[in-house]
């Protein structure tokens, strides 16, 4: 009877400058992930609603985890509450995964009055995360840039177009030609490295500078994806 009274016993008394510090640190330490993540966020889906739900979940999940304290019956309940609920909200990438995660592992901590765990676990969580964005580490880039602009099929002036990539890249390579407007265009695809990434606005206006190029182009893949 003893250990059935443990187990299905009144949660925890929390007085109310406890719960208040806890959801406080809570939301401290969740801005601090926020933060981390804005920092190294590579991509082009930026979702200022995502960061927004990192710390609000942290703090629901904080909140959870006082409730229940060490009451089973409680725990179980809560399940089941949870497993109503249907998240249709696809997380496309497993890095938000990650962090939305270690925001609700530091939720749990805060929750069960582990504020060692949660503080530490954030700084060196967060150190991990600078490092490797920071770092080259399995990065495979090559080529940091797609270059397109069209030519009239005859024109003489390709080699004037590579006169101005070997001025302002260090590497560059033709993966695409395309016939365009019925054939009487010719739409080039160059990967490239730039010397400088401030040279890419000179490197348009080069190129629009040699005669029969039209409509250039330039996507810059630094932020979004690994070639």
């Amino acid at each position: 009877m003893d250990q059935i009274s443990t187990l299905f016993g009144s949660a925890r008394t929390l007085s109310t400058e406890q719960i208040v510090f806890a959801l406080l640190l809570t939301f401290a330490l969740a801005f601090v992930f926020a933060t981390i993540y804005r920092w190294t966020f590579i991509g082009f889906s930026y979702s200022r609603a995502f960061m927004h739900t990192m710390v609000l979940g942290s703090m629901v999940v904080c909140m959870v985890i006082m409730a229940i304290g060490n009451n089973l019956a409680r725990g179980l309940g809560i399940m089941g509450t949870l497993a109503i609920i249907r998240f249709r909200t696809p997380v496309r990438d497993p890095r938000d995964m990650i962090f939305l995660f270690a925001c609700f592992g530091m939720g749990i901590a805060c929750g069960a009055a582990a504020y060692n765990v949660a503080i530490v676990g954030t700084v060196t969580l967060s150190l991990a995360a600078l490092v490797l964005h920071w770092s080259p580490f399995a990065s495979r880039r090559e080529y940091e840039g797609l270059l397109r602009f069209m030519l009239p099929a005859k024109a003489a002036t390709e080699d004037d177009v590579k006169a101005a990539l070997r001025q302002y890249c260090s590497a560059f390579h033709l993966i695409a030609m395309r016939e365009a407007v019925q054939g009487e265009l010719l739409e080039y695809s160059y990967q490239i490295r730039l010397i400088d990434p401030s040279y890419h606005a000179d490197l348009i206006a080069k190129i629009r500078t040699i005669e029969g190029v039209s409509e250039p182009s330039l996507l810059l893949h630094r932020t979004s994806v690994e070639l």
